[in-house]
């Protein structure tokens, strides 16, 4: 088995503990009581996890299938992910910044820090970083990330989000429906306990490769 930190076991424990941890309580999070009185249920919170770029790509547009100056697409299957940015009454959050990363088809972050041994796909571009419009909306073409082996067992595929609208922010993992037996059995996303549900994107009736994801913040 893949194991992506290095050290000894008491290390190992350390970070299973602070995944653990970290599930729970990741930037400013809500009590639930606050949660229980709105209309909608707000999109769950999650731990933004060590592959966060450090120095962020000079392409990081919403197609993170072809890289600019590239003439081959990144390898894996490409999917649609789109959806809306909106408070807990429904109306449209305009111009919050999203920012997306993830792995690549294969379960390899491009972050110095992952000891996959998966190889890194020089035509994909793990992150993005863009606005919604007027209506709250926002959609990225990018690649099924793969799952990977880690100190708290096996990770299915899931996308990362940074979402920052007027007054709140939100870091959360998306994860997909038809990975269902395998999101269950995932320590951060069974962490999220009722709310997980938020968290799980909506394939199109009418074509497999599209996603629907509405992330609801305060404010």
């Amino acid at each position: 088995m893949l194991i992506r930190v290095k050290g000894n076991e008491n290390e190992s424990r350390l970070s299973r503990r602070n995944f653990a941890i970290g599930a729970l309580a990741t930037g400013l999070i809500l009590p639930s009581g606050a949660k229980a009185l709105q209309g909608r249920p707000l999109t769950a919170e999650s731990a933004m996890g060590p592959f966060y770029p450090l120095t962020k790509p000079a392409d990081s547009d919403a197609d993170m299938v072809w890289l600019k100056g590239h003439s081959q697409k990144a390898s894996g299957q490409v999917i649609e992910v789109s959806g809306r940015i909106l408070d807990v009454k429904g109306n449209p959050i305009p111009n919050a910044l999203v920012e997306i990363w993830q792995a690549n088809a294969v379960g390899r972050y491009d972050h110095p820090s992952d000891p996959a041994i998966a190889p890194l796909d020089p035509h994909f571009q793990s992150f993005a970083e863009l606005r919604s419009d007027a209506s709250g909306a926002w959609r990225i073409t990018t690649v099924k990330p793969g799952g990977y082996d880690s100190p708290i067992g096996h990770r299915p595929p899931h996308i990362h989000f940074d979402i920052r609208g007027r007054t709140h922010r939100n870091i959360a993992q998306l994860y997909f429906p038809e990975d269902a037996a395998g999101n269950v059995k995932d320590v951060l996303y069974k962490a999220l306990g009722a709310e997980a549900a938020t968290s799980v994107a909506v394939r199109d009736a009418s074509d497999p490769h599209k996603y629907q994801w509405d992330i609801i913040l305060m404010g």
